[in-house]
């Protein structure tokens, strides 16, 4: 009589320090404290719990602390001008996180081919004519405008009436937003403005790393 028998075999939990050690061969699997590891395409890929620390997903915070209430940005009228975030406050979900470098272009970044980001931006702003003045946001890279991320915003409270303005777009990355990046651009059409408490959050939903 033949009978199957049925086996148990359980890893070892390792260290994140001792994952480190180990030589890179494809297709082997390590389990840690942070997940459940593999080796893929020479590099460790994690594949479960797919958030976290090495999952190459995550989210952060950046607050503007330059342009306030008391000393907020000034934008001329029909002037194409970068929504500037210096990162003076970051929150992050991971020290690993960073989609956004406040450089001289304040540009969002992509990682690889095909990534899936949502960015939240918020700010405050007013305008002294405001049934006449209304603001446009965009996002721009090499090519101009990406295709669909950019939105027309109305000042509906009213003369030099502060209005909290909050808009959220999905993107991809493609070969042009790996080159160049993109910036996050503000105009104020038909009236000056004036713009603070400037806000991104920026979510990686999705990695083809």
């Amino acid at each position: 009589m033949i009978k199957n028998t049925s086996y148990k075999v359980q890893a070892d939990v390792d260290s994140e320090e001792v994952r480190l050690q180990y030589q890179i061969e494809e297709g082997a699997y390590v389990t840690t404290s942070t997940g459940v590891w593999t080796v893929w395409n020479g590099e460790w890929r994690k594949i479960y719990p797919q958030s976290g620390a090495g999952s190459g997903l995550g989210w952060g915070r950046y607050i503007d602390t330059e342009y306030t209430e008391v000393s907020p940005l000034s934008l001329a009228a029909d002037t194409l001008t970068v929504l500037p975030n210096n990162k003076g406050s970051v929150i992050t979900s991971d020290p690993s996180v960073d989609y956004y470098e406040n450089d001289a272009n304040q540009k969002i970044k992509g990682d690889n081919l095909n990534d899936v980001f949502i960015i939240t931006i918020e700010w405050k702003a007013q305008a002294p004519n405001a049934n006449q003045t209304h603001l446009n946001l965009s996002i721009q890279n090499g090519g101009g405008v990406i295709e669909n991320l950019d939105i027309a915003l109305a000042y509906v409270k009213g003369n030099a009436e502060t209005q909290v303005f909050h808009n959220v777009f999905q993107y991809y990355i493609d070969q042009n937003f790996i080159d160049n990046g993109a910036s996050l651009y503000i105009q104020s059409h038909g009236g000056t403005s004036t713009v603070w408490d400037i806000e991104y959050f920026i979510q990686k939903t999705q990695s083809y790393a």
